[in-house]
């Protein structure tokens, strides 16, 4: 009987990450121009209370940690400043990376900021499984050495104001619906503590429309894109609101690009002979949420969206396919009547 050579496991080259252990990326210099400094690319890991720091190809003149208040931002930047930074790279982190973006971008030094999810299957794919602060940082870094990220200049202080009071208002408008569940539920002696809660949170929705309304009365731009973007039936002063505030680019990009940008643009999931579902994914969900009730209203009050999910209900696609596309075809009309200062007409009538 003859015996089956014996199977020999291959070896473990000394490049090759170890499941579960930290590994910190190999270190790949930049080359620079002859007669120029090394130019650095930086990454920051950003927490509540500090900022940590790595830096491709590494340079010992910058903090590997500093606060993240003024004094530790002011001790980044001065040290950033006498170096060749191709670009420093930072995670999105509920808003509390801006004060150091707002700070290196006055000092000219180019920002990249870069979904958290992004980051981290950049980890991944490199074999770095572990996650600390500072590996983090590292992996930032590393990650603006071996991709092309986007540099997107800082929203204007305005654009940033009317931002803040439409998520603001979307806040309040999330409290007040949780109270209202919690009333359902609650026993009828809480019901009147409720109730003065509810009534408080509705005058705050009030202020906070007043507010908005004032901020884009007060940009003849937003007055008029405002004023355009009303003229379509379906859209109402929080969607208008809202397109404005999150989505400036409205107007600027092609059809396709601005219902990516919005999460609405269907993806492929198709593998060898395999044809998946398409699905929306991604994107600005706050877009999404206000179109969403805008398409809803829009199929009923819209002659071109209601005859648009008319045709695809008779088609055989399911309700949500349906309000999705009808989502899209909104957006696609909002960003034309911006794009060509033109009110919305509606389609011409064919005579019968």
């Amino acid at each position: 009987m003859r015996r089956s050579p014996a199977i020999l496991p291959r070896p473990v080259p000394a490049s090759t990450p170890v499941r579960g252990t930290a590994v910190a990326p190999p270190a790949a210099p930049i080359p620079p121009a002859a007669g120029a400094p090394t130019a650095v690319v930086v990454g920051i890991d950003v927490s509540q209370a500090r900022l940590d720091v790595a830096v491709r190809p590494a340079h010992p003149s910058v903090p590997a940690q500093v606060t993240n208040a003024p004094e530790g931002i002011a001790q980044l930047v001065a040290a950033l400043t006498g170096l060749a930074v191709r670009q420093v790279v930072v995670e999105a982190t509920g808003r509390l990376e801006l004060p150091v973006i707002v700070a290196l971008s006055g000092a000219g030094i180019p920002v990249a900021r870069v979904n958290p999810r992004s980051a981290r299957a950049f980890a991944r794919s490199i074999g770095q499984l572990a996650k600390t602060d500072a590996l983090d940082a590292a992996v930032l870094a590393h990650m603006g050495t071996a991709l092309d990220l986007p540099v997107r200049p800082l929203p204007a202080a305005e654009q940033q104001d009317l931002a803040a009071l439409v998520g603001r208002r979307q806040e309040v408008v999330a409290m007040r619906v949780a109270e209202r569940n919690r009333r359902r539920i609650a026993p009828a002696r809480l019901h009147e503590q409720l109730d003065d809660h509810i009534t408080w949170l509705t005058k705050q929705i009030a202020a906070l429309d007043t507010d908005i309304d004032t901020v884009l009365a007060a940009s003849p731009v937003w007055s008029e894109q405002r004023d355009l973007l009303r003229s379509v039936p379906g859209v109402g002063p929080v969607v208008s609101a809202t397109v404005l505030a999150v989505l400036p680019e409205l107007g600027t990009l092609s059809r396709k690009h601005i219902a990516a940008l919005a999460g609405l643009a269907p993806l492929n999931r198709d593998s060898g002979r395999m044809r998946g579902q398409r699905h929306i994914w991604g994107g600005r969900a706050a877009v999404r949420t206000a179109l969403y009730m805008a398409a809803r209203v829009a199929v009923r009050f819209n002659a071109a969206i209601a005859a648009f999910g008319q045709r695809l209900a008779a088609a055989g696609k399911p309700d949500k396919v349906v309000i999705v596309a009808c989502m899209r075809k909104l957006l696609t009309i909002m960003n034309a009547v911006v794009r060509d200062h033109r009110p919305w007409q509606p389609p011409a009538t064919p005579s019968p």
